[in-house]
């Protein structure tokens, strides 16, 4: 895992590729599986192979966060005592800054009961090793602008992506120009403004991404 900063406002953190942990506790076997997900169904795509292909196991306790300000999450203790399993294994993924992440830790039962106390520690140490296994990227929050203008305006415009290092995007030069443009999200405001400074030029905000 990479050293990470303090966070700036406008980036998140994702796993580059799918990894795996494990741990073992009294005959106990933790299989921690950590993936790279951005919607709800795929979560369920991934949730019902797993359970197909590890359908002998006692338990498939999982938790996952989505979107770039972590709004959206679930733990689920898939039959172990509440808050035993699916509360720690979120808890690694916020620990690690990671959101769109699903974090599965299928447990293989091996005869002997661990406690509460002995089953968070395994379903925490299992999810941690899977994480640490990881590569984690930082991501930025865009904003995608779409503009029109006037050709006239052109040497305002560019004089404005050069200052701003932004890239034309979908290009359409006739009478009227247009074109798109992406921008960190922290930028976008200043951006906004300059463009809009420029009489005669529309700008209009296309999405967050």
């Amino acid at each position: 895992m990479s050293n990470i900063t303090e966070k700036e406002t406008d980036t998140y953190y994702v796993l580059r590729e799918p990894s795996e942990g494990l741990y073992k506790e009294k005959g106990s076997k933790f299989i921690a599986l950590a993936f790279r997900v951005e919607t709800e169904d795929s979560i369920k795509r991934i949730l019902d192979d797993l359970k197909k292909k590890y359908y002998d196991a006692r338990h498939l306790c999982y938790a996952w966060v989505l979107g770039v300000d972590q709004s959206l999450f679930r733990a689920n203790d898939d039959g172990e005592p509440s808050g035993s399993a699916g509360k720690p294994i979120l808890n690694q993924i916020y620990s690690f800054g990671l959101t769109n992440t699903l974090l599965v830790v299928i447990r293989y039962f091996g005869g002997t009961k661990l406690g509460m106390s002995g089953l968070v520690h395994a379903y925490k140490t299992a999810a941690r090793d899977a994480l640490s296994q990881g590569v984690i990227e930082r991501k930025t929050v865009n904003v995608r602008y779409f503009l029109q203008f006037p050709y006239p305006l052109m040497n305002d415009v560019s004089r404005i992506l050069k200052e701003e290092n932004l890239i034309q995007l979908n290009p359409k030069f006739e009478a009227d120009c247009s074109f798109e443009i992406n921008c960190r999200k922290n930028e976008a405001k200043k951006i906004f403004e300059k463009f809009s400074s420029v009489y005669g030029l529309v700008i209009k905000h296309i999405e967050t991404l």
